[in-house]
């Protein structure tokens, strides 16, 4: 995954799953989101992953139809792990800058979200329950490099 494309642009990084129930309203959120702020600069990436109850077992084709019922504005990238030895580099470096909650530094379920500024630093984690809407502000400060 080359993430040149995003040099430049504060981004927001989301593990991703079909089958969960924070699905729905996240997918709705992040295409808000994404289509208030990317004219600004704004880029998100999902990654699907399925190392969560199994709500990602579908092939990456079947992913992006899924994906298409929502009109996904966003970019959805291939099916990834996010935890373990074989976890992707990307999230390696995230939870390394951005450490979870009581020491433990895993992804703990779908829909976990890193906020990464234009110089490519990891500024923010959030859990899978805080909603895309309540991250606007963080999002907003950021493109407005306000946020430190």
């Amino acid at each position: 995954v080359s993430l040149d494309k995003y040099k430049g642009h504060p981004v927001l990084v989301v593990n991703v799953a079909s089958n969960c129930g924070l699905t729905d309203t996240n997918y709705h959120q992040l295409n808000e989101l994404y289509t208030n702020y990317s004219g600004r600069g704004l880029r998100i990436i999902a990654f699907p992953s399925n190392e969560f109850l199994n709500q990602e077992p579908g092939s990456n084709a079947e992913i992006k139809e899924f994906a298409k019922t929502y009109d996904v504005k966003f970019d959805m990238m291939a099916k990834i792990k996010v935890n373990g030895d074989d976890a992707h580099p990307l999230y390696k470096w995230l939870k390394d800058k951005q450490g979870g909650y009581l020491g433990f530094d895993g992804i703990k379920w779908n829909f976990t979200k890193f906020l990464v500024d234009q110089n490519g630093v990891p500024i923010k984690r959030y859990a899978p329950t805080v909603a895309p809407k309540d991250i606007e502000s963080d999002v907003k400060s950021l493109l407005y490099k306000e946020l430190r």
